[in-house]
């Protein structure tokens, strides 16, 4: 993703650790996969991650920096 970190000064920044970054998408913000607004973003920082998802949702995927980054559609 060539407009990462545009995407991400567009976001609201929700958690941050060793695993994860999480971001939600508050202005609505096209999903660069499939162009809907999407809820969240998670940037996956380790090469195994475990989401604890409390609900069913559509995903979209992206790649950036080695790094797996999920876009949520609830």
């Amino acid at each position: 993703m060539d407009d990462f970190d545009e995407l991400v000064s567009s976001l609201t920044p929700r958690e941050d650790n060793e695993a994860i970054a999480s971001y939600q998408n508050t202005t609505a913000v096209a999903c660069p996969a499939c162009e809907d607004p999407f809820d969240d973003m998670v940037v996956c920082k380790q090469e195994f991650t475990s989401l604890n998802l409390d609900f069913e949702m559509d995903l979209c995927t992206a790649i950036h920096d080695d790094s797996v980054v999920l876009f949520t559609h609830k």
